[in-house]
């Protein structure tokens, strides 16, 4: 049986990106690793551990490298909240930036909103009872 282990992104402020993913989304720091060889920095967050079946969130931090080009391809990260309404008032709360206030999906029933982080990647929040409404049979 296979699993999604992580998601990848590239991130331009680690400090700031920790912060974003602990204190405002409310992860976990699992781990942190610096590369001195080749200049990396690998940071994990997430709810729980991989170990434990959970997917998590690899902030990759390229020493000395300030932007990215996002491109077209990426769409966001998808959260599941029980209360996204509340969890949207905590991150606003705590200097996120809500960039899609909480209601229904345009088409659907199914509520979301959307919060970005310091580099710019979109982060879904979606109402967990709802989570796979949208999905199809």
């Amino acid at each position: 049986m296979a699993q999604v282990l992580h998601t990848m992104l590239r991130v331009t402020d680690l400090d700031a990106s920790i912060e974003f993913y602990t204190d405002v989304l409310g992860m976990n720091l699992l781990r942190k690793h610096n590369n001195e060889e080749y200049e990396y920095s690998l940071v994990f967050v997430g709810y729980g551990d991989e170990t434990e079946g959970n997917a998590v969130i690899e902030l990759t931090y390229n020493w000395g490298v300030d932007s990215y080009e996002h491109g077209t391809a990426f769409g966001h990260v998808a959260l599941g909240f029980d209360d996204i309404y509340a969890t949207c008032d905590k991150i606003r709360a705590a200097g996120g930036n809500i960039t899609r206030e909480p209601g229904p999906v345009l088409g659907g029933s199914t509520h979301i909103a959307f919060v970005t982080d310091p580099d710019g990647y979109k982060i879904e929040l979606i109402q967990r009872d709802q989570a796979s409404a949208g999905l199809g049979k």
